[in-house]
């Protein structure tokens, strides 16, 4: 019986874990490679040739580095007990009101891009529909459809793989996500490609949109603005990383499996990142759309251009389920030890499912996360603002989660003394971080104000 037991259970009394360094790429990747592709070409068109490609470069590294500290901070430093959250690992190695403000910042930046995801799969959704309307009635027709019908869908789905338990039953969907943001990354290239030599002449520059002629001079400083928090929210990964982490197993160490998975998952991406946005601008110059899959500056193939949304559609669903698990998490495992005796919360009886063997059911996980994916989906409906909402998450995420408490973390554990150089220049790096997170939120807060002089509530048309 305990040969079975640990078998079955880790080193913490919590399920065995299985992971690997490919399984934490694959949620990486699933993570990362997200909507953030789809603005790219239009963040470089607001920055231009040399500020566009080195920010997306900048980002990259300082995600990386501060993702190879973080990596180090999962285990309790007096423990050695692994931290299955964020906020675990802020509590262990910071304690007191850090651990709060983590929480604020994690959580509410999940629920954020939850939100933000189920407004970028009804966009592609109604591409799909608004494709066939003009490859059948023109390219001069509006074709204009609405996404709440398409929202609606999306909810439903995720209503249903919302009932997967935890993050350790993910691996097979994060897979799946994976190949799909591959596959629209690669389609996207293919056609900026032979937009570019097919002897379309985009206008481009160095400095990108050109005052006075595309853009007023506030224009072009707000959007400016906005493009870097877009940026920042492509490479947005440390939100779920302590979680993904805790997925691995301890042998090797899981802190080195996750730098592995790190390096390879950011390297990737970067690459993606780069030829995508480059290359759709050198397709679209300064009038690239804020999504260059469904901005219509691609018409035909209309059928290649569906398959890439397809693609897009079925990437999303995977990667909204590996950042709202920990939501699901946070609040289960609140509730369970608020109410321990509470037969709604702690029943889970086994029931047999066809294909899928043995099931737990829980009345209130039924519950409480269609309650939840409802909510994303309402509120979706309210603010369908696609590159404005991906800017204010990025700008809302990057400082705090992907900087200030892995730095922070890594001082404290390892005691680095305060001024000497290496302080210095990494609360330096915090400082400047800082700064680029508050011009970036600014830039998209001006243009959800701008946008909301025309909005009306639920009536999100693409």
């Amino acid at each position: 019986m305990e040969l079975e037991a640990s078998n079955r259970y880790g080193d913490d009394g919590s399920s065995k874990r299985t992971g690997t360094w490919v399984t934490a790429s694959a949620h990486i990747i699933t993570a990362v490679i997200g909507s953030g592709v789809l603005s790219l070409s239009w963040a470089i068109a607001q920055l231009g040739w040399i500020a566009g490609p080195m920010a997306l470069v900048i980002f990259s590294i300082i995600t990386w580095f501060t993702s190879t500290l973080l990596a180090d901070c999962c285990r309790d430093p007096v423990s050695g007990k692994r931290c299955s959250c964020y906020m675990d690992a802020v509590k262990s190695n910071l304690g007191g009101i850090s651990n709060k403000f983590c929480g604020l910042a994690q959580y509410v930046n999940l629920v954020g891009i939850t939100i933000g995801y189920s407004i970028t799969s009804a966009i592609s959704m109604a591409a799909i529909e608004r494709s066939g309307c003009f490859h059948k009635e023109g390219h001069n027709v509006s074709c204009h459809v609405k996404n709440n019908k398409f929202m609606i869908i999306f909810g439903i789905i995720e209503i249903i793989l919302s009932q997967i338990p935890n993050f350790h039953e993910l691996s097979w969907l994060s897979a799946v996500a994976a190949v799909m943001s591959f596959g629209y990354s690669t389609i996207g290239l293919g056609l900026s490609i032979a937009r570019a030599v097919g002897g379309n002449q985009a206008r481009t520059s160095l400095t990108g949109t050109t005052v006075g002629v595309d853009v007023t001079s506030w224009q072009k400083t707000w959007n400016c603005f906005e493009a870097i928090g877009d940026i920042a929210f492509a490479f947005a990964f440390s939100t779920v990383l302590v979680e993904i982490q805790d997925t691995l197993k301890p042998n090797p160490p899981e802190n080195e499996s996750m730098k592995k998975a790190t390096l390879v998952g950011v390297s990737v991406t970067t690459v993606f990142y780069v030829s995508c946005g480059a290359l759709g601008y050198a397709a679209f110059g300064n009038n690239a759309p804020g999504n260059f899959l469904t901005g219509f500056g691609f018409y035909e193939p209309y059928w290649l251009i569906d398959m890439a949304n397809v693609f897009i559609i079925v990437h999303l669903i995977g990667a909204y389920q590996v950042f709202c698990q920990p939501i699901f998490k946070q609040v289960e495992d609140r509730c369970f030890n608020r109410w321990p005796n509470s037969s709604f919360i702690k029943e889970s009886p086994p029931i047999k499912l066809p294909l899928f063997g043995v099931y737990s059911f829980s009345v209130f996980r039924v519950v409480w996360r269609t309650g939840y994916v409802i909510l994303t989906i309402v509120l979706a409906m309210l603010l369908p603002f696609f590159n404005a909402i991906l800017g204010l998450l990025g700008a809302a995420s990057f400082w705090p989660l992907t900087v200030y408490f892995p730095i922070q973390m890594h001082i404290s554990r390892e005691q680095i003394r305060a001024f000497s150089w290496k302080w210095i220049w990494l609360n330096f790096l915090v400082l400047l971080c800082l700064i680029v997170s508050v011009l970036a939120a600014a830039g998209s807060i001006a243009t959800i104000v701008k946008d909301l002089s025309t909005y009306e509530p639920f009536n999100s048309v693409s």
